[in-house]
């Protein structure tokens, strides 16, 4: 994927036609975590995808707060209106923080394995820098499959959090989400919200899930079985399926 740059933003785009599906990755993902949704999606709707600015924040504003004031000003810059914006995990939660303020900027809300409510990262620690193996079985949690950890993934998360500049940010980041619980803001938010769902996420389990649709006005919850924390990754053609469907319904 070929990274564009406006101003200090950058962003990956294809597609030029239709609304526009905004994906919003999470603290360890990647612009190859949406690769299916990109191209299913690129002939129907212009398909953007944010670098979120999470290891360039200044320390003191490596927190929610600031990536969800990013993707406001990115998406003033970009003079995007009636969006579809998506969000995984981290991504999903930044983008309800943008929800509450923006509901008029909006057409819908995605939200896959999204923190807001509860989360379980890493299995409830860290992982130490050092081990490779310990390493794997961590991020093997994320997926219902543990042969979706490859040693490409491996490798990148390995780098992350073996660069102290980095790992600072990710923990202060990380720490901001699991203050900014969002209970009390949901049902404002009466934009319509897709919730798609690994049944067997242990990062944001189905009870996340159930919670999210039972405190949004306006939601509706499909589930993908032997599935975890990044649907979109594991289950490509269900994903799609589900979303095509939801992306139709406002054509």
């Amino acid at each position: 994927m070929e990274i564009k740059k406006k101003g200090k933003f950058q962003y990956f785009e294809s597609g030029s036609s239709g609304k526009p599906l905004v994906l919003l990755h999470g603290l360890f993902g990647a612009l190859s975590n949406f690769e299916d949704i990109v191209s299913e999606f690129k002939a129907s709707h212009r398909v953007i995808v944010p670098i979120l600015p999470i290891y360039e924040l200044p320390i003191l504003k490596a927190n929610l707060k600031e990536l969800s004031k990013h993707i406001s000003q990115f998406i003033e810059e970009m003079q995007l209106d009636n969006i579809h914006l998506l969000g995984n995990s981290l991504g999903g939660h930044i983008g309800l923080i943008y929800s509450v303020a923006n509901q008029n900027k909006l057409s819908s809300l995605i939200l896959t394995g999204s923190s807001g409510l509860y989360e379980n990262a890493f299995g409830g620690s860290f992982p130490r820098r050092e081990d490779k193996k310990y390493l794997k079985e961590k991020i093997a949690l994320t997926f219902y499959d543990p042969g979706m950890v490859t040693d490409k993934l491996v490798d990148e998360c390995h780098e992350a959090v073996n660069n102290r500049n980095k790992v600072i940010r990710i923990l202060s980041i990380a720490k901001s989400a699991i203050r900014n619980n969002m209970a009390k803001d949901l049902p404002e938010i009466k934009t319509p919200t897709c919730l798609i769902w690994g049944k067997n996420d242990t990062v944001t389990p189905p009870d996340v899930a159930e919670e999210f649709n039972s405190l949004l006005p306006n939601s509706r919850l499909h589930w993908i079985d032997k599935c975890g924390h990044a649907p979109m990754m594991e289950h490509p053609e269900r994903f799609n399926e589900i979303l095509k469907e939801w992306l139709e319904s406002f054509d």
